[in-house]
């Protein structure tokens, strides 16, 4: 899935952000999109990415990132004081990049990904970066005549309606185990899958309109979402 930086600490499904309460209590207001300046701040800390830059405009982070974002979690029908939604900071302890605070702020909501970055909105569902286990669900699950053809129709459906269907990382011929020639090779050929679309910052993003199209994204990758909680569940 499209992410604002990748490392060792990131991945949709390889790094979930930790669970953390609101530092402002209860949130106040509905979610009128993401200001202009939550765009403009992660693009000033990729950089300015050091503690004392970051310090200085902390309080820009909290009322243009954070707040915004926790708003939206609460409009799509979650907590926002249990959903896990990323923290700011690195753990750069076994990463050879030590920046200290990540450029993006993510959501995971109902089986759905929402960032917030320099390039914009990004909204999908999917599999990212599958342990061994999960892979061979997944790939087994594709391998099914109904699961694989239901996946497969899915796929169809999602590309036609404009959204980026991928992967982190493909395998360069058949799987072991599977044949070339398998109807549904370039599915098994995938280690993970992912749709959505990003929304590059425009006017309407800092609006009332942001809400409808992430809720119209989190309803085309539904069914992307169920049937990887049905075939797959976690990705351990």
């Amino acid at each position: 899935m499209p992410r604002a930086r990748k490392g060792k600490d990131d991945g949709v499904r390889s790094s979930s952000p930790k669970k953390r309460p609101s530092r402002h209590g209860p949130i106040a207001g509905r979610f009128n999109g993401f200001p202009r300046e939550a765009f403009d701040f992660f693009a000033q800390l990729t950089l300015n990415n050091q503690r004392d830059w970051f310090h200085a405009h902390k309080e820009v982070y909290e009322r243009a990132c954070r707040e915004p974002m926790e708003q939206l979690v609460a409009e799509l029908g979650a907590n926002p004081a249990t959903t896990k939604i990323s923290r700011v900071n690195r753990d750069v302890r076994f990463s050879r990049d030590k920046s200290p605070y990540r450029t993006y702020i993510a959501a995971g909501v109902g089986g759905n990904y929402i960032s917030l970055s320099p390039a914009g909105v990004y909204v999908g569902a999917g599999l990212y970066k599958p342990e061994p286990p999960a892979l061979e669900r997944f790939r087994s699950a594709i391998d099914r005549d109904a699961s694989g053809q239901l996946l497969q129709k899915i796929v169809t459906s999602l590309l036609r309606k404009g959204y980026q269907v991928d992967t982190h990382e493909r395998v360069l011929s058949a799987p072991r185990g599977y044949s070339a020639d398998h109807p549904r090779i370039a599915l098994l050929r995938m280690k993970g899958i992912f749709a959505g679309k990003t929304f590059a910052p425009e006017p309407w993003l800092s609006t009332r309109r942001a809400l409808q199209r992430v809720r119209r994204v989190v309803n085309d990758t539904r069914p992307l979402a169920d049937w990887l909680r049905v075939h797959v569940g976690g990705r351990a």
